[in-house]
């Protein structure tokens, strides 16, 4: 569901970048006074996760759609909706600058869409109020579901208001909205069952986690290094191998794109803002579509050949999950190591 500049206006574009901004500004101001010092590496470690997840688009039978991991419950849920929402912020910052996922002008929509409706709203009133202060298996499971499912289709319309207000595509409301919210319900089940997996593993390991997260307080400073030492190899596993098993299908915001225009990518326009974007983008993009660059220039060379082979073996893919994973631990963690230190001299 990353957006590309393509679809926004750059109005729409620098509202909803104030608007994140602001959110952002917030969040620093709240977890700057609360936020414990074990929930720091699991800023960064929980971000190179979530960055190795969506590289994973799974497919969704029947539809010729896939979908990837949105990933801003889980946060939500471990973190807390603070420390996730920038943590989110940090995932899709790492993903538009240096893999070209998702454009710089549309960052803040991205933001906005994968990360307030997860955490202000499906996570306070959906998740928190069924599992209440004393979660079980089956609240987790229940709540995890629902909020994942709420989450992504408020991402979903936005994505479609978004689009709608830019004007500058010919993509109408109504068929637009009729296919978007269908095809991210299937992928929202999806994401609430890796949700509830992901939550209950850790529930079962560590429940300070998520007490923590939800601002109940802990009598001692846990450790989290076993949960910590868990999540780092699994970002480690998922970005440098499992990523090669990813659905070669287009997502559903390409897929509702081609069954109202015809085009799974829609051009952007050539000068203005959208080209001084687009020329910024390209010299920062290490690994444009997680691939090295003249990988990723031969395979558009071939497209219309041949399917490719899959999995997808790739080394250009691996590096990308590799180092796109270390570099969103390092900005997440250091932001809240930022705002930890902040806290200590206020």
């Amino acid at each position: 569901m990353h957006m590309a500049d393509a679809l926004i206006s750059p109005t729409v574009g620098g509202i909803m970048w104030a608007a994140t901004a602001g959110l952002i500004a917030h969040c620093s101001r709240k977890i700057s006074t609360n936020l414990e010092g074990s929930r720091v590496p699991l800023m960064g470690v929980l971000g190179a996760f979530i960055f190795a997840a969506q590289m994973i688009n799974f497919t969704i039978p029947a539809t010729g759609s896939s979908g990837h991991l949105g990933g801003g419950a889980i946060l939500a849920i471990l973190l807390g909706p603070h420390a996730a929402f920038l943590t989110i912020a940090s995932v899709l910052t790492i993903q538009s600058l240096f893999f070209a996922d998702g454009g710089i002008l549309a960052l803040g929509c991205n933001i906005f869409n994968l990360g307030f409706w997860p955490c202000f709203v499906a996570y306070p009133f959906i998740y928190k109020a069924i599992t209440g202060h004393s979660p079980s298996r089956g609240r987790i499971v229940t709540g995890a579901m629902l909020a994942s499912i709420a989450g992504l289709q408020l991402g979903a319309f936005s994505v479609v208001l978004e689009t709608v207000a830019s004007g500058i595509s010919e993509l109408p409301f109504e068929t637009f909205v009729m296919i978007m919210q269908p095809i991210h319900l299937a992928i929202g089940l999806v994401e609430g069952l890796v949700t509830a997996a992901v939550v209950t593993f850790v529930w079962k390991a560590r429940p300070e986690i998520l007490a923590m997260a939800q601002g109940l307080g802990v009598r001692t400073a846990p450790s989290f290094r076993g949960v910590v030492t868990g999540l780092a190899l699994a970002a480690l596993v998922t970005g440098g191998a499992l990523s090669w098993f990813a659905s070669a299908h287009p997502d559903g915001l390409e897929w509702s794109m081609a069954k109202v225009s015809g085009k799974e990518e829609l051009e952007a326009p050539a000068d203005g803002i959208h080209a001084m974007l687009a020329g910024i983008q390209e010299k920062t993009a290490l690994l444009p579509d997680y691939a090295f660059k003249a990988a990723e220039h031969e395979s558009a060379q071939a497209e219309g050949e041949a399917p490719a082979a899959w999995p997808a073996v790739d080394a250009g893919t691996s590096t990308s999950g590799i180092l796109g994973g270390a570099m969103t631990m390092l900005l997440a963690g250091a932001l809240g190591l930022f705002l930890k230190k902040r806290q200590h001299r206020a």
